[in-house]
C-alpha cells in the first residue's frame, strides 16, 4: 500500500493502479482498476509525469451535499431538543431562531459548516434557509455573501424554507420568491396536510413559473401512512405542466404505506420526473421516536423501488448539530457509509456511488464529477482498496485533493463557536 505520507502535495503525476467505481467509468459492474493522472488543475491522460503505484487505493471524484440547512446548524449547544422528536425539534428551532438568528450569527454558523464540509471533500451544496419574514431579509444576503466567498471551493445553492401552512402566496412568500430570485435561489416549501393543500401548491408553482425558479420541497416527514402530499405535489407537476426540476425530500411516510399505495405514488412521481433525496442519518434520529420504546423501522423512504422506476435519487447530509439532527458534520462519506448500512445498499446495484455524486449532479445543475480527462482535479484518495474497507473505518485519514492540491483537512474547533452559545 501506498505510504499516504509520502503522496505529492501538488501535480502533476498519475496514480497508477487506484481502484475506482466501474460506473464512474461508464462500465458495468462493481468496482474497476484505472490509473488518474493529476495535471494541475484537472485530470489528464498524460503518462509523462511521476507514477506512484496506488496498491489498489480508492479514488473518488469530490462529494455534492445536496441537502442541508447551513442556517440551522452547531446551534445545539444553546437549544438541544427536549426529547429528540420532530416536534421537539420545530418549536425549538422556532425558538432558537427569534431569539438568536441575527446576520452575523448566521454567518459565523454557515461559515464553520462550510470548512467542515470543505475538509471532509465535498465541493457543492444546497442549503435550504429558513424564510418566513423578517428571518429571509436576513438570511439571504448572509448567503450570497458566503457564496462569493467560497466560490472556486463550494458551489453553493440555497433554497427557501417555510411551511405550507405559514406562506401566503399573495403576500409575504411572494416577497420572499422575489428574494429567492434576486439571489439565484430556489423556491422551496414544507409540505403536510392542510385545507386547500392542492390550491397552495398552485399558488407556489405560479410563484416559481413568474420568476423562472426551480422548486424544492420538503414532505411527508412522518410515520403517519395517512400523510401523502408527495402525490399531490407530482399531480400539480403533471397538472400545471412544470418543466422546472422539481426536487422533494425526506418522504418517509410511502415506507409504512400499503404497498399499493405507495407504488402509485412512486409510478406518479416516475411519471413527473421528480428527483428525490433521502436523508437518513436526520430521518433515523427523528422517526419513530417515543419514550422507553424501541423504534420499529428506519425512518427513510422507499429508494430501491423508486431507482427501479428510473427515478433520481440521492443522500445527503441534512441537518448538523441542531435540534433535527444532533450530530454530523456534513461529511458525505459518512452519508455513504451510513446510507449503505440504513438502507441495504450493498447487496444491491453496484451504482448506487451516483446517488452521492452524479444523481444530486443532476437534480441540482451541479456540474457533474467525473474521472475523465478533462475534469477538475478534484478527488478524495483514500486507503480502502474495496467496500468493505471504505465502510468499515470513517476515512479519516482521507486526502482531498482541490485543483490538484491537497488541502488542509484539520477541523474547526468547536471552541469557535462558543461566543454564540452563551445565551441569557
Amino acid at each position: 500500500m501506498t505510504d499516504f505520507k509520502k503522496l505529492p502535495t501538488s501535480g502533476p503525476f498519475r496514480l497508477e493502479n487506484a481502484t475506482v467505481p466501474s460506473c464512474l467509468l461508464g462500465q458495468e459492474g462493481g468496482l474497476a482498476p484505472y490509473a488518474v493522472t493529476v495535471d494541475g488543475a484537472v485530470l489528464s491522460d498524460r503518462t509523462d509525469v511521476p507514477h506512484i503505484d496506488m496498491g489498489g487505493a480508492m479514488v473518488l471524484p469530490c462529494f455534492i451535499d445536496m441537502h442541508t440547512h447551513l442556517d440551522k446548524g452547531h446551534i445545539w449547544p444553546r437549544n438541544p431538543n427536549p426529547d429528540g422528536s420532530f416536534m421537539g425539534a420545530l418549536e425549538t428551532v422556532g425558538a432558537d431562531r427569534e431569539a438568536n438568528w441575527s446576520a452575523d450569527d448566521v454567518r459565523t454558523r454557515m461559515d464553520f459548516a462550510l470548512r467542515c464540509a470543505y475538509a471532509h471533500g465535498t465541493r457543492a451544496i444546497r442549503t435550504h434557509i429558513d424564510s418566513i419574514a423578517p428571518q429571509d431579509a436576513i438570511s439571504w444576503p448572509v448567503f450570497a455573501e458566503l457564496r462569493a466567498q467560497w466560490a472556486g471551493r463550494i458551489d453553493l445553492q440555497a433554497s427557501s424554507l417555510a411551511g405550507i401552512d405559514r406562506a401566503d402566496m399573495q403576500g409575504d412568500y411572494a416577497r420572499t420568491a422575489d428574494i429567492v430570485a434576486e439571489h439565484g435561489g430556489v423556491l422551496g416549501l414544507v409540505t403536510y396536510p392542510v385545507e386547500g393543500l392542492r390550491d397552495r401548491l398552485r399558488g407556489l408553482f405560479r410563484l416559481a413559473i413568474d420568476r423562472g425558479l426551480e422548486l424544492d420541497f420538503h414532505a411527508d416527514e412522518t410515520g403517519d401512512p395517512s400523510v401523502g402530499t408527495l402525490r399531490t405535489i407530482a399531480e400539480t407537476v403533471l397538472e400545471m405542466g412544470f418543466e422546472r426540476p422539481v426536487t422533494v425530500g425526506h418522504c418517509c411516510s410511502l415506507a409504512v404505506q400499503p404497498e399499493g399505495e405507495a407504488f402509485e405514488t412512486l409510478d406518479l412521481v416516475a411519471k413527473a420526473g421528480l428527483n428525490i433525496v433521502s436523508l437518513p442519518m436526520c430521518n433515523m434520529y427523528l422517526q419513530d421516536r417515543t419514550p422507553a420504546r424501541t423504534p420499529r423501522w428506519r425512518g427513510i423512504t422507499l429508494v430501491h423501488e423508486m431507482k427501479a422506476r428510473g427515478i433520481n435519487v440521492s443522500f445527503a447530509s441534512d441537518n448538523t448539530r441542531d435540534p433535527f439532527y444532533a450530530y454530523g458534520d456534513l461529511d458525505m462519506m459518512e452519508v455513504l457509509r451510513e446510507a449503505t448500512r440504513i438502507a441495504h445498499l450493498d447487496h444491491s446495484d453496484p451504482d448506487w456511488i451516483n446517488a452521492f455524486l452524479a444523481n444530486p449532479a443532476r437534480a441540482c445543475g451541479f456540474d457533474a464529477p467525473s474521472l475523465a480527462p478533462g475534469a477538475p482535479a478534484d478527488l478524495v484518495i483514500t486507503r480502502a482498496r474495496n467496500w468493505t474497507e471504505l465502510f468499515a473505518r470513517p476515512q479519516s485519514d482521507r486526502i482531498v485533493l482541490r485543483a490538484g492540491r491537497a488541502i488542509d483537512r484539520t477541523l474547526p474547533d468547536y471552541a469557535e463557536l462558543d461566543h454564540l452559545m452563551r445565551t441569557p
